[in-house]
C-alpha cells in the first residue's frame, strides 16, 4: 500500500504532463502512486505514459472529455478504491518541486491529521505566484501572503491540492456536471465549511500553466468565450450557498463584468448573453454529489 497516491487529469499536453510524472517521481519521500486520467487525448498520451514503464504509474483513458471536473471526480473516485493514506491532486502542467510533498507530510504530521485539505503555493515559471491558483482566505478575498508556517484558507484550486482519504470519504466527490471552473472552489469549500484548512507555504509547485490570469469574459480571447457558460452557472451554484452574501456577491460580479464587456471588446451583445444565461441557469442548477463508495460507470 502507498500511503499517498498523486491524481493527475490530462488532456492533450503530453509533454508537460511527462514533466509533472517526472516531478511525482523524483520526490524527496520517495514516489507516490500516479494515476493518470486521460480524458481521451489525441496527442499520443496514453503510448508516452507507457513508455515510462513505471510501476507506480496507472492509466486511465476516460474514452470522452469529461472537462477538468469530471476528469477529477473520476480521478479522485478510481483512486479512492484503492489503499491509500492520502490523495494529492493535480493537473498535467503542475511541476512539484522535489520536497513538495515532503513538507505537506510534515504539515499533516504537525497538526495530527486536524485538518481537512492542505494546498501548495502555486508559482509560474519565472517564480511569481500564479494569480489563478491564489487561496481564498475568505469566499470572497485572496489570502493576502504566504508568510508563515501556515495560512488558514477556505478555498483553493486543484494545483497541488493535499487531502486525507477519510476527507474524501466523509464529503464525497467533486461535482463532475460542473464540467470546467469552480469544481475546485466549490469542493475545496464544502470541507472548509466544517473543517480547518491550510496553504503551505513550503510546499512549492510550478504551475506553467499558457494563460495565469483570473477568468473574465470581458478579457479572454473569442475562442474561449462559449466556455464561460459554466463559470457564470457554477459560480452561482458554489456562491448561492453563502447565503445572503453569496447573492449579493455574484450579482456584483457579473454586473462588473458586464460593465467591463460594454467597455471593451467586440461582440458584446454575445457576451452579454453568456453572463446572463449563465447566472440563470445556475439558478436551476441541481448537480448530483456523489460519494466515493458509489458504483460509478462513464457513460459513453
Amino acid at each position: 500500500m502507498s500511503a499517498v497516491t498523486a491524481v493527475v487529469v490530462t488532456y492533450n499536453r503530453r509533454e508537460l504532463l511527462r514533466q509533472c510524472l517526472d516531478a511525482l517521481n523524483a520526490q524527496t519521500v520517495g514516489a507516490p502512486d500516479i494515476w493518470v486520467i486521460d480524458n481521451a487525448s489525441t496527442d499520443g498520451t496514453g503510448k508516452m505514459v507507457a513508455s515510462l514503464e513505471r510501476e507506480n504509474i496507472h492509466y486511465c483513458n476516460t474514452g470522452k472529455n469529461l472537462g477538468g471536473a469530471g476528469g477529477f471526480s473520476w480521478g479522485i473516485y478510481r483512486a479512492a478504491q484503492e489503499k491509500t493514506n492520502y490523495l494529492w491532486v493535480m493537473d498535467d502542467d503542475c511541476i512539484p518541486q522535489p520536497d513538495a510533498l515532503e513538507k505537506l507530510l510534515a504539515a499533516d504530521a504537525s497538526m495530527h491529521g486536524q485538518y481537512g485539505w492542505l494546498s501548495s503555493r502555486a508559482l509560474a515559471p519565472d517564480g511569481t505566484d500564479q494569480p489563478m491558483n491564489r487561496q481564498r482566505r475568505t469566499p470572497y478575498r485572496d489570502i493576502e501572503n504566504y508568510e508563515g508556517e501556515r495560512i488558514p484558507a477556505v478555498m483553493a484550486s486543484f494545483v497541488a491540492l493535499f487531502l486525507p482519504i477519510e476527507t474524501v470519504r466523509k464529503y464525497g466527490l467533486p461535482i463532475a456536471e460542473f464540467f470546467i471552473w469552480s469544481d475546485d472552489w466549490e469542493y475545496t469549500r464544502r470541507i472548509s465549511r466544517e473543517l480547518p484548512c491550510y496553504v503551505i507555504p513550503d510546499s512549492r509547485v510550478i504551475h506553467a500553466m499558457r494563460k495565469g490570469n483570473v477568468v473574465n469574459i470581458a478579457a479572454d480571447e473569442p475562442e474561449r468565450w462559449p466556455r464561460y457558460r459554466y463559470f457564470y452557472r457554477n459560480d452561482v451554484y458554489l456562491y448561492r450557498r453563502e447565503g445572503i452574501q453569496g447573492w449579493l456577491w455574484l450579482i456584483a460580479k457579473d454586473v462588473w463584468h458586464s460593465i467591463q464587456v460594454l467597455m471593451h471588446g467586440p461582440q458584446k451583445g454575445k457576451r452579454l448573453v453568456i453572463i446572463w444565461k449563465g447566472f440563470f441557469a445556475g439558478i436551476r442548477f441541481h448537480p448530483q454529489l456523489r460519494g466515493i463508495d458509489e458504483a460509478w460507470e462513464i457513460k459513453s
